[in-house]
C-alpha cells in the first residue's frame, strides 16, 4: 500500500516534469526580418510610377513659378498634382515598418510644400513659392527612395 502511494506521486511528479520540459523546449525558431511579398512590390511600384510621371513634370511646374503665372500654379497643384496625396498614402500604408514612419514624415512635408506653394500663389509671393517648389522636389525624392524595387 505505502508503494502504491509512492508510484502515484512519482507518476504525478513525472507529468509536471514533463509538461514543463516539453513546454520550456524546444528548437529555437529564428524570426525572418518583414518582407515584401512580389504582390506587394508590384503594387507599390505602380503606385510609384505615377509618382515618377509627377516627378518628370515637376519642371512644368518650375516654369509657371518662375513666370509667376499664379492661377496656373494652382491648377497645376489641382490638377496633375491633384492625386498624389492618396497615391502617397497608398504606398505608405503598404511599406514595410521600419520604413513607414519616414515616409509619413516625408510625405507629410511634401503635402505641406504644395500647400504653401499655393499659398504663395495666392499672395503672389515668388520667393516662397520657390522656396517651397525646393522642398516639394526634395521630399519626393526621398519618399521615392523608401519604395522598393522590383
Amino acid at each position: 500500500m505505502f508503494k502504491a502511494r509512492h508510484r502515484s506521486i512519482l507518476a504525478i511528479i513525472l507529468a509536471f516534469v514533463a509538461t514543463v520540459l516539453v513546454s520550456c523546449g524546444g528548437a529555437p525558431t529564428a524570426t525572418k526580418p518583414p518582407t515584401y511579398t512580389p504582390a506587394q512590390i508590384e503594387q507599390i511600384q505602380q503606385y510609384a510610377s505615377d509618382l515618377v510621371k509627377v516627378q518628370e513634370r515637376m519642371p512644368e511646374l518650375a516654369k509657371l513659378i518662375q513666370d509667376e503665372n499664379w492661377t496656373f500654379v494652382k491648377n497645376f497643384i489641382r490638377g496633375p498634382l491633384g492625386e498624389l496625396r492618396s497615391k502617397l498614402s497608398f504606398i505608405e500604408r503598404n511599406l514595410l515598418p521600419q520604413d513607414k514612419t519616414k515616409a509619413r514624415d516625408t510625405s507629410k512635408e511634401l503635402i505641406e510644400g504644395l500647400i504653401l506653394i499655393d499659398e504663395a500663389a495666392d499672395s503672389r509671393d515668388y520667393q516662397k513659392a520657390i522656396r517651397n517648389f525646393g522642398v516639394v522636389q526634395r521630399e519626393l525624392r526621398s519618399f521615392l527612395e523608401l519604395t522598393p524595387k522590383a
